[in-house]
């Protein structure tokens, strides 16, 4: 409900009227939550930013289940807002390749289930879109469920039905944060006290941000559109061009809203391959350019409303929209429309402009809590995936859960927290973002790596893994060998061994990936494992708060080392590690790199008492995995502790010296054979490297990569957060009973035992491939009968069991060893059969030899 008289004091404030804010004051609304006000610095409803500029396109297809789910969501609800026109959306392809792309389409939403997505032939694309010149495409896919909002209408109907209390013309002008917590939004109008704030000012998300300290990583991009006068091709479908935003107080330019506001009567459509799109607006046709040189905004100078324009719209610039700028496209925006859309050839335009919206280094939205108390973000999100991002920020305020209706999502990839300590920096986003909007229709390969801002995060192994010609990707920010080129002679010892990768899935792999993974299993290498993060868990009650916050029981001896999960209110995992007592107030816990530190890390810090220090070890320590069966040969030579199956066994920890270098040394592996993680501080990591290497000469120590990793631990049946497991799946579903003690009371115990209780009907379980040696791709689905049951959430070959690997969630009636199913992946129906784990080694006799 819209008010005049802004309150002192409220409960919530949600900064930003636009799509996100106010989906997510009405959820607050529809979950119990009181006291919500929502404030913005424009008019009611049309509040001067993206929200009201954007043509409101809905593509809700993905290769991210979450962003495909979040954008299914939002169109349902809109569609009961009566603020949805589904009118469908087709892709086009101009080329092969963007045929192969709109395959994948298919099985993207196969796997995550939007509903009947089809390819269609060039004439079936001219039924739907007869504006199309047939001759200039080659196909197209078509999801029915797409169309398009009436972006104010959304807008004012969240505003009338949403209980919450809405003040338009309030422009934020600080953040009052004291003791790491939120504790007022100060505007032009007053300050108003609260408990909880939402930052959803998208444009402006940087510098809200800034008013608590944070640097949010929001980098604003222009972004060209415009509508045409009525095509003949059009007429009799006119609207109401001039009455749409009747009685509004509309900042800037009415017409771009009047149009924006007037729907579509034919399906939605895209040219990837020219980064473009378009949609008609009653008897007049809007297009939309991606295809011109990123033009980026300073995020400290987006600005105000004025009587002259609207503050996320920049001035038409039509030398971006008649010339070929975009570094990958060779034509211009108007060559690419004039030949797919001859109608608009001549056509005049009622309509231009540059609009902003933003985008984040990764491309992902920025939604969760931030590392200030009682400060949330929900950044980075369009019309499209709104209404479901409103909703998972909504019940993660209220409940601790982020959920769908459809139940628990996996927010690894969005959290607001997993960008690294770099992130923040101006230039660095924005080059980044500027780069996901050169992107946006563009054919990413898999394995993509940026060129740009590279060698920020090393390792001092780095120089000898350059001598040795590593290839590097980036992860958080580190570099992080994916294979050696000095391993090359490898592959022809394995050759047989190691079969080809052809087409899709075979970009940006080696071969020598495989002949790593064999050498690790017959001989001994060394992995950096440097990116990965200690949190040291120290002081009075150290004991009883890793229990509280560990699924396992972690009272454990000094030197026990014991793998355990972190779990949310829900029982959904937050992460796995491996806890490592190391004296009676001490503990070290171990987790992956990237997202890692900043999500798990902040996530103990904020519950930990006063009593308890949490410190999050990022980059402190230097860290190698001695891998395989000559690893404790190869370990013994270079260290006088007894490192023997009985003095060091199997999940136990010891202080030692490798050579002069002091290192915790925990017998683990994550490949499955006899290993070692050596934790060492990083000025000692270089010694670290050349003591084990130069004791290694004889052994046959080699350097292994990322690529070998993957391969080796779905061998194994070892899990990957963010991968295999995540917010969206409990431990019985994932597999993991025995890190779960239910006789320790911990986060989310109660959720768990009701699962239990209810029946798991959802199971973690390996595939292989009954005739294929191919590798098959996440987010691919897998079928039963020819009805999707699941997707895979990763897949590799297992090269010392000669097969290739899927791991997948299926329904529990699905998951025993023998069930045939198949994986459709790139247009190919590949026979699997669904197998008991581990599929290496299930004695485990390497590992505890």
């Amino acid at each position: 409900m819209s008010s005049t008289d802004l309150p002192s004091r409220a409960e919530t404030v949600v900064i930003g009227a636009g799509a996100v804010g106010c989906s997510v004051a009405y959820h607050l609304s529809e979950l119990g939550a009181e006291d919500v006000v929502v404030v913005d610095q424009g008019p009611l409803p049309v509040t001067g930013g993206s929200s009201v500029h954007a043509p409101g396109i809905m593509f809700q297809t993905s290769p991210s289940k979450l962003q495909t789910k979040a954008a299914y969501y939002t169109s349902r609800l809109l569609s009961e807002m009566g603020a949805y026109d589904e009118v469908g959306g087709i892709e086009v392809a101009r080329s092969e390749e963007r045929m192969d792309f709109l395959q994948r389409r298919v099985e993207n939403a196969t796997a995550y289930g939007l509903p009947d997505p089809q390819l269609l032939s060039p004439a079936e694309v001219v039924e739907h879109l007869p504006l199309v010149d047939e001759q200039e495409i080659l196909g197209g896919y078509y999801s029915p469920t797409d169309g398009r909002v009436d972006g104010i209408a959304a807008l004012q109907w969240y505003v009338e039905h949403t209980d919450a209390a809405f003040y338009g013309d309030t422009t934020v002008t600080d953040l009052d944060v004291a003791g790491g917590e939120v504790r007022a939004v100060e505007t032009d109008r007053g300050r108003v006290e609260c408990d909880r704030c939402v930052v959803a000012t998208n444009n402006w998300g940087y510098q809200t941000g800034r008013m608590a300290g944070l640097d949010l990583p929001i980098a604003p991009v222009e972004h060209q559109y415009v509508v045409t006068e009525p095509l003949a091709e059009l007429e009799g479908t006119g609207g109401s061009v001039g009455d749409n935003t009747a009685g509004l107080d509309v900042p800037g330019n009415r017409d771009i809203q009047e149009y924006m506001s007037e729907g579509p009567h034919q399906p939605v459509g895209r040219d990837q391959d020219n980064s473009l799109y378009f949609r008609t607006h009653g008897d007049s046709l809007g297009m939309g350019s991606y295809n011109h040189e990123s033009l980026s905004v300073d995020p400290e100078a987006m600005g105000a409303n004025s009587e002259e324009r609207q503050a996320s719209v920049r001035g038409f610039t039509r030398e971006h929209w008649e010339r070929p700028t975009h570094p990958n496209r060779e034509k211009s925006a108007k060559q690419a429309f004039d030949e797919l859309l001859p109608a608009s050839a001549d056509a005049e335009y009622a309509v231009t402009e540059n609009g902003i919206f933003v985008f984040t280094p990764d491309g992902m939205p920025a939604v969760g809590p931030t590392t200030v108390d009682g400060l949330w973000s929900a950044l980075a999100i369009w019309w499209t995936h709104s209404g479901g991002y409103g909703r998972i920020v909504a019940e993660w305020m209220e409940n601790d859960v982020p959920r769908l209706p459809s139940g628990p999502v996996d927010t690894g990839s969005v959290h607001v927290r997993r960008f690294e300590p770099h992130a923040g920096e101006k230039d660095y986003f924005v080059d980044r973002g500027a780069k996901r909007y050169e992107q946006v229709y563009s054919i990413v390969e898999p394995r993509w790596q940026p060129e740009d801002h590279r060698g920020l995060r090393t390792s001092p192994f780095h120089h000898h893994q350059r001598e040795l010609g590593a290839h590097f990707v980036q992860s958080g920010g580190w570099e992080s060998a994916q294979w050696y080129d000095s391993n090359a002679d490898l592959v022809e010892r394995y050759e047989d061994r190691i079969p080809e990768q052809d087409g899709w899935q075979g970009i940006n792999r080696s071969p020598i990936e495989g002949a790593e993974h064999l050498h690790t299993r017959e001989h001994v290498s060394l992995f950096d494992m440097t990116s990965f993060s200690s949190i040291v868990v120290s002081g009075e009650g150290s004991e009883a708060f890793l229990q509280r916050m560990c699924t396992n029981d972690v009272a454990i001896d000094v030197g026990q080392v014991r793998y355990s999960l972190l779990c949310n209110e829900g029982g959904g995992i937050l992460a796995d590690v491996t806890v490592v007592r190391l004296g009676d107030e001490e503990y070290m816990v171990t987790t992956g790199g990237g997202n890692s530190p900043g999500i798990h890390g902040t996530w103990l810090r904020e519950h930990a008492p006063e009593t308890v220090s949490v410190h999050v070890e990022e980059g402190a320590k230097s860290t190698i995995g001695l891998w395989g069966p000559k690893a404790r040969l190869l370990l013994q030579r270079c260290t006088d502790a007894d490192v023997s199956n009985d003095g060091l066994p199997y999940f136990r920890a010891k202080r030692l010296y490798v050579g002069e270098v002091p290192v915790v040394a925990l017998r683990v592996s994550y490949v499955g054979e006899l290993g070692y993680e050596l934790w060492a501080p990083t000025e000692y990591g270089s010694r670290l490297w050349e003591t084990l290497w130069e004791a290694g000469d004889d052994l046959g120590v080699r350097p292994m990569g990322g690529g070998a990793l993957e391969s080796m631990r779905l061998e194994k049946g070892y899990r990957l957060w963010g991968t295999d497991i995540d917010t969206d799946a409990n431990p019985y579903e994932a597999g993991l009973p025995f890190a779960v003690d239910t006789d320790t009371d911990f986060v989310g115990k109660e959720a768990l035992e009701a699962a239990r209780e209810a029946g798991i009907d959802t199971r973690v379980t390996p595939l292989t491939l009954d005739d294929s040696t191919d590798v098959v791709l996440s987010g691919r689905p897998v079928l039963k009968d020819g009805e999707a049951i699941g997707y895979v959430q990763a897949g590799d070959f297992g090269y010392a069991i000669g097969e290739s690997i899927a791991y997948t969630y299926v329904p529990s009636e699905y998951a025993e060893a023998g069930t045939s199913v198949e994986v459709l992946c790139e247009g190919e129906t590949y026979a699997a059969t669904v197998r008991d784990e581990p599929l290496f080694d299930p004695g485990r006799e390497k590992i505890l030899r």
